[in-house]
């Protein structure tokens, strides 16, 4: 019988249990609506460990972005709302709490698209991370140092209009701006996208840095499952708006299904058309 006629029932169990004994973030059967009519989430589950990176994959319109402005509730600025479920950040239930008090609790979101601001220099968009910080000028400056030693680029450039600088160095600084809030866990949303691949290969390795010497958690939303599981603990793989597989990252990088919908690595041969439709068909019931 052809592959792609037999369905597997991988992708439709997604396992419930949690990943640690202490999770910085847990997520539990969270919905979300837009418009009081668009039902985008639907009873999304997931753990972050402490100091651990988890990916949430997943195609365009799946659900990423949206879990992760759930989770830093900045739904409320699109008429989106959490209508079940909980949020726990720090053992405290936080999905009634504001963005900035979030800030202060330790979680931040770096937004797709940078979004730096343009007219002033890296050095002053960085500064803008400290707002809601109390611990003093010394502190601050530390802090701002660490920034430039993982982020050499910057340093070269804090005098530098952030408008005028490349796509990388953008996502340099918005990472950086995350850090001078001195978070426990920053959400980080598409750090890939229109990034050249020796750039992204960079801001992951800068990534993995900051998790293992500063303990900071992440958890990340990528398009490019490749790369998300090459530095990921663990993953969740979102299809629309539900949670159909997730496993360590050795896990999903070995699993069939896997390397077929997300990596573009099927069996062996070309396939011809009626397995396309086949191949199609069977992603279309497992959505």
């Amino acid at each position: 019988m052809p592959w792609a006629i037999l369905p597997r029932v991988t992708l439709l169990k997604a396992k419930t249990k949690p990943m640690s004994d202490k999770n910085i973030l847990e997520v539990n059967n969270i919905e979300v609506i837009y418009d009081h009519v668009i039902l985008v989430l639907k009873g999304i589950s997931l753990n972050v460990p402490k100091g651990g990176i988890v990916a949430i994959l997943g195609a365009n319109g799946a659900g990423k972005t949206t879990t992760l402005k759930a989770i830093s509730n900045l739904l409320q600025a699109e008429r989106g709302e959490v209508t079940k479920g909980n949020i726990i950040f720090k053992d405290e239930e936080v999905q009634a709490l504001s963005p900035n008090e979030l800030v202060r609790r330790g979680c931040i979101q770096v937004m797709e698209g940078r979004h730096c601001f343009g007219h002033l220099s890296i050095e002053e968009n960085l500064l803008t991370g400290a707002f809601t910080r109390k611990d003093g000028s010394a502190a601050i400056k530390r802090d701002m140092e660490m920034v430039y030693d993982y982020f050499p680029r910057l340093r070269e450039r804090k005098h530098s209009q952030a408008g005028y600088t490349s796509g990388g160095e953008q996502q340099m600084c918005a990472i950086g701006r995350a850090l001078l809030s001195k978070p426990s866990m920053i959400l980080l949303d598409e750090p890939s996208m229109g990034l050249a691949p020796q750039l992204v290969e960079e801001i992951f390795d800068i990534v993995k840095q900051l998790n293992e010497k500063e303990g900071v958690s992440f958890l990340l939303a990528e398009q490019n499952t490749s790369i998300a599981l090459r530095y990921a603990t663990y993953g969740y793989i979102i299809e629309s708006g539900r949670v159909v597989l997730d496993g360590t990252g050795e896990e999903l990088r070995e699993n069939q299904d896997v390397k077929e919908f997300y990596l573009g690595v099927g069996g062996e041969g070309r396939k011809n058309f009626r397995e396309v439709k086949h191949y199609k068909r069977r992603k279309r019931w497992l959505a």
